[in-house]
């Protein structure tokens, strides 16, 4: 049997391309970490789905601290460990799946729908959180339903953007490539590995409150412009099909 070093660097090898766009933090440390957790995970015998589940466990015991713990700074700490390992999990359950000789569709569909769940309720957690104990920043509370809506509707656009261009057999943005270092700087603002380390500060609120929020407009200026330009993509491929 290989060993955990030969099998990590069977993963170093075969590493998947970056999506065009791929933010720095889910790059440079969320996939190498991601990796090493992925050979340890293969040799404990895990499975990919097993795997998805050991990154819900960390990320839901994060988001539950943000909803029902008090506003301390160990909490934050906590919850941004508890993100951030879970998030690294995520990133395993792919590359045990490649060591395994390839994923499912069930594998898949999992994955999505815990990054889906993910998405949705980390934003609720932190309208519960600061409603719970800051219940006078009423106006503020705004901040994480706006976040929500350009989240998700960015993570349902980028699945189904794949789903019809695979429809059309239109290369996906994983299968063009094309990530820069400077476009993965440029684009570090809308890194959910960015944002847990945001948390860090969530027992000084006001700070946190202030990060939130620019992480939030990011998110909504990144959301304006992609909607716009996948859509674009979207009537570029009917028009090149159709004069085919």
């Amino acid at each position: 049997m290989a060993t955990m070093r030969e099998t990590y660097n069977v993963l170093l090898s075969a590493q998947k391309k970056r999506a065009r766009g791929a933010p720095a933090y889910s790059i440079f440390v969320n996939r190498p970490v991601g990796r090493l957790l992925a050979t340890l995970a293969f040799h404990l015998g895990l499975t990919p789905n097993q795997v998805t589940l050991v990154s819900a466990v960390f990320t839901f015991a994060g988001i539950g601290l943000i909803a029902f713990a008090p506003v301390t700074v160990p909490i934050g700490i906590a919850v941004w460990l508890l993100l951030a390992l879970g998030y690294a999990w995520d990133s395993a359950d792919g590359q045990v799946a490649r060591l395994r000789g390839g994923g499912s569709l069930a594998g898949e569909w999992l994955d999505h729908v815990v990054d889906a769940v993910k998405i949705s309720s980390l934003h609720v957690a932190v309208l519960l959180g600061a409603y719970r104990w800051f219940g006078e920043v009423r106006p503020w509370l705004l901040v994480p339903l706006v976040f929500l809506i350009a989240a998700n509707s960015t993570f349902f656009a980028m699945l189904l953007n794949d789903l019809l261009k695979q429809k059309r057999g239109v290369p996906t943005a994983v299968e063009r490539g094309g990530s820069s270092p400077v476009r993965s700087l440029l684009m570090l603002p809308t890194d959910y590995g960015f944002l847990c380390l945001a948390f860090v500060t969530w027992g000084w609120f006001d700070v946190f409150a202030v990060l939130y929020a620019l992480f939030a407009l990011a998110a909504v200026v990144f959301w304006a412009a992609a909607l716009t330009k996948w859509f674009r993509d979207m009537a570029a491929v009917d028009a090149a099909q159709s004069a085919a």
